[in-house]
């Protein structure tokens, strides 16, 4: 069976290996395919492996040999699986793999925005503790978590791990789906649910005015969850203390983009989801997937 990974990088930029792939198939892997590659490198495939490259109904009939799409990841919505599912060809994704990455780094964005541990570091690294006239030295305040309360929007997986983590740290949980006051009144609002056409943009002006005032906003779950100019004036006014973000509505983004360049939005790339042992997971499931489907079975089967 020949297979082709479309773009492999995300996943092994060259500290991983494909060998539970490689052990069922005839593999070849891209780190990158544009738009208009994808065609002519899938035409004599029986199974592509892909995470954001566009599978549309048009590729689909152009490759009358393609029997398998893996995506690399839990989401699938750059897959048409509707003319999937019309041509035969089977679907499967990788569920529930990233819920410890994407809670522990949620958390990684909330104790550095508490505990301002990279701004400490610079101070120090800059000279300030030389300086000092004293054994320390204060320039950022700490917060303490225990006591404060934790709103959680998105109860899946990734939402029960990081109430459980909260709770570790004293924290009060507040889950919106159980009672939406209270998460939205927390002193951390933290988003775990998926983008839909329902919800595109709902922490918004109208959103973030009740929430609580000098509240800090989490978001590890889609960029598209936000309006970000809206939260790029609650970050400047102070209605909001902070946010601690990984996801954009556009990624790479745009150059300028509002919430880039304020000094109480942290950011990181999309990268929640990326330990070493959470990618080499992804291959794992992804072999299991391929060798289901090899053997009648529908393991992660979505169409």
């Amino acid at each position: 069976m020949k297979v082709i990974v479309l773009d492999a990088y995300s996943i092994n930029p060259g500290d991983l290996t494909w060998e539970p792939v490689e052990q069922l198939c005839e593999l070849t892997t891209y780190n990158r395919t544009s738009n208009d590659q994808v065609a002519e490198r899938m035409q004599d495939c029986d199974g592509i492996f892909v995470s954001k490259v566009s599978i549309t109904r048009e590729i689909m009939e152009k490759c009358p040999k393609l029997k398998f799409i893996g995506a690399t990841a839990t989401g699938y919505d750059n897959i048409d699986v509707t003319a999937a599912k019309e041509l035969g060809i089977a679907v499967c994704n990788v569920p529930a793999y990233s819920t410890e990455a994407v809670a522990q780094h949620a958390f990684a964005l909330i104790l550095e925005l508490a505990n301002q541990v990279g701004s400490y570091n610079a101070a120090v690294q800059d000279g300030a503790w030389y300086r000092s006239k004293d054994f320390t030295f204060i320039n950022e305040s700490l917060t303490l978590l225990d006591g404060k309360s934790l709103g959680i929007i998105g109860y899946g997986n990734i939402g029960k791990r990081v109430a459980r983590i909260g709770e570790a740290f004293g924290m009060k949980i507040n889950v919106y789906s159980q009672d939406p006051v209270a998460a939205q009144k927390s002193d951390y609002l933290t988003l775990h649910c998926p983008a839909t056409a329902e919800n595109r943009g709902f922490i918004n002006k109208e959103f973030i005015a009740g929430m609580k005032d000098g509240a800090i906003l989490i978001n590890t779950a889609r960029g598209a969850l936000v309006n970000e100019e809206d939260l790029a004036e609650a970050l400047k006014s102070g209605k909001l203390a902070a946010a601690g973000v990984d996801v954009l509505s556009c990624e790479p983004p745009k150059d300028p983009h509002p919430l880039i360049g304020l000094a109480n939005c942290i950011l990181t790339p999309h990268n929640a989801w990326m330990p070493r042992e959470t990618r080499a997971k992804v291959v794992d499931i992804c072999a299991q997937n391929l060798a289901s489907f090899l053997d009648g079975g529908r393991h992660n089967r979505i169409v």
